[in-house]
C-alpha cells in the first residue's frame, strides 16, 4: 500500500504580506434554514436558502516589531496557501476583524487570537 500526502501546515497572507500562524479554525454557516409547515404528516416539507457566512479564527505570535493593528483590519484577502505541492490555494475576500485578544502563558510565546469574517471563499 502505497503512502499518501496530505495538506501540511499552512502560509497565511494578509493582505500581500505573510504572518506567522499557529493555529486557524474557519467555520462556514450555510444560511439554510427548516421551513414549518402545517400539514397532515406533521413534519417540515423542506427548506430555505439564505446567506452563507464565514468566520475565521486566527492565532499568530505577537512580534517584539512589525505587528499591524489586527483590530483595524477591514476589506482583507486571506489566503490559505497548503505546502503539499499538490494543494491549491484558498482565499477568504472583504475578510474583517471582529475580535482580538492577547494571551502568554508560561510554555508559549505570547499569541494574539483574531476573529474575523468573510464576505466570500474562492479556489483559486
Amino acid at each position: 500500500m502505497a503512502l499518501e500526502e496530505y495538506v501540511g501546515a499552512i502560509v497565511l497572507d494578509v493582505d500581500g504580506t505573510e504572518y506567522e500562524v499557529v493555529d486557524l479554525d474557519v467555520q462556514t454557516k450555510t444560511g439554510r434554514k427548516l421551513v414549518k409547515t402545517m400539514n397532515s404528516t406533521g413534519k417540515a416539507k423542506g427548506f430555505s436558502k439564505g446567506i452563507t457566512e464565514y468566520s475565521l479564527s486566527i492565532t499568530v505570535v505577537i512580534p517584539l516589531t512589525g505587528d499591524i493593528d489586527w483590530a483595524a483590519i477591514e476589506g482583507a484577502k486571506v489566503s490559505i496557501t497548503p505546502e503539499a505541492s499538490g494543494g491549491s490555494p484558498v482565499s477568504y475576500l472583504n475578510c474583517c476583524t471582529t475580535d482580538v485578544g492577547e494571551k502568554y502563558s508560561v510554555d508559549n510565546e505570547g499569541r494574539r487570537d483574531i476573529k474575523m469574517f468573510a464576505t466570500d471563499k474562492v479556489n483559486e
